[in-house]
């Protein structure tokens, strides 16, 4: 109240009414939960970023987020997946780990996240003269060292840094990040993009290995059409709105029972089933799900795309878990699904108004709050729990042009 004493005192010249006005002024502020969020555009109209709240305000802060940070990104700007024998650091996470910094208005994390990858992954290559599509894994060799264990690319978490740094420009008002994203986004239209004969533009998995003997190999889960549609959006002459007409396509052609698959490909003319995994649909294709449910509603595909996923509404409905792993084809499904598809899910089912299906994640995602000595989520767990959290209680969404439009926070004082 000591500020309020203040603006009081400052206007006891003014007389009662405009005293009066003013502490009904700040009822309605404390009474709103003591932030003013950002304008419904996106736009970075924020004086604080939202970790400036201490996890006792009654402000609050996105603690899960917190969490994450604290336990998987090193003081370098590397995350890491400690579930896996060598540590590994993917492109994959990065590229996650900027897009949770940005929902958060993180500058300071995002900035270590991306010097890292153009350290490590991208050797230093990394600008918008010369933008190298980073390296998907780094990790702990055979003989002990650390450094790249695959030196291939990884297309969607290329497209995920690309969309990221457009985003971060655009928010931030950061021109660098912009002309990096837009150099980054050519790269991967010249090395990742095909045109595949009877289709049109594809983006394949990575930018070597994926086309043999007229087979191309294609990922479902690495076309999310909110990231399509902001980078089509940011670059109209490129080709991302083909893209996510055709990744629809992709999608509905390889899920005749509502369930997708990890993997798939094109041979003569049509989708079939990958050659290497079959129509198995499993800890990939619980991304397709996710994407789907963060779409707006607007999208011209949003609803299209949702009900060619509705295999995996129903069997929730039935069984009251997702299947680990399910046959896209037969619909045959084995094991439970982890935490991690709970947050995948969730904005699945919110888009869906399936209520008990959304009840049903928040039970599970409540697990992320906990802080369980030995039971703590392993990566995969907080990085979909982060997505699907994140969106479900409004922290982030994406308007039809597929702009980022978060919801930044100024703490209370």
């Amino acid at each position: 109240m000591s500020g309020l004493s203040r603006r009081l005192r400052r206007m006891e010249t003014r007389g009662v009414l405009m005293a009066l006005a003013v502490v009904i002024a700040g009822l309605v502020a404390a009474q709103s939960g003591c932030y003013a969020a950002s304008s419904a555009s996106g736009g970075a109209a924020m004086t604080k970023p939202a970790s400036s709240a201490t996890a006792s305000s009654p402000c609050g802060e996105w603690n899960a987020y917190r969490l994450f940070i604290g336990r998987f990104v090193q003081p370098d700007g590397r995350i890491v997946d400690f579930s896996t024998p060598t540590q590994q650091t993917t492109s994959e996470a990065q590229s996650y780990g900027m897009f949770f910094a940005l929902v958060a208005n993180d500058r300071a994390t995002f900035d270590r996240l991306l010097d890292w990858t153009r350290n490590n992954l991208a050797a230093g290559q990394f600008d918008p003269q010369n933008a190298r599509l980073p390296s998907w894994q780094w990790g702990r060799k055979n003989d002990g060292s650390q450094g790249v264990l695959d030196p291939n690319s990884a297309a969607d978490s290329d497209v995920w840094i690309a969309y990221d740094l457009l985003q971060a420009g655009r928010l931030w008002h950061e021109p660098d990040y912009t002309k990096l994203g837009e150099a980054l986004a050519a790269r991967i239209a010249h090395d990742e993009v095909v045109d595949l004969a009877g289709l049109g533009s594809m983006l394949l998995p990575g930018s070597h290995g994926f086309q043999t003997n007229g087979v191309t190999r294609v990922n479902p889960s690495y076309l999310p059409l909110p990231v399509l549609r902001g980078l089509a959006s940011a670059l109209p002459g490129g080709p991302w709105s083909r893209i996510a007409d055709n990744a629809y396509r992709l999608v509905k052609g390889t899920a005749p029972l509502g369930f997708a698959p990890d993997w798939a490909a094109w041979r003569d003319g049509r989708f079939v089933a990958d050659p290497n995994t079959g129509d198995i649909g499993s800890y990939d294709a619980i991304r397709v799900y996710l994407w789907a449910g963060m779409t707006p509603a607007a999208d011209p595909l949003a609803k299209p795309w949702l009900a060619a996923l509705g295999g995996m509404r129903e069997r929730v409905q039935q069984t009251g878990v997702p299947p680990e792993k399910v046959a896209a084809m037969t619909g045959t499904g084995s094991g439970e699904g982890p935490l991690s598809y709970w947050g995948a899910l969730a904005p699945y089912f919110k888009a869906l108004d399936d209520a008990h299906g959304l009840g049903l994640a928040r039970q599970h995602l409540a697990a992320l709050d906990g802080n369980v000595p030995g039971r703590d989520p392993v990566y995969y767990d907080r990085v979909l729990g982060l997505f699907g959290s994140g969106f479900i209680d409004g922290r982030y969404r994406f308007d039809d042009a597929g702009h980022l439009v978060p919801r930044w926070r100024t703490a209370c004082e």
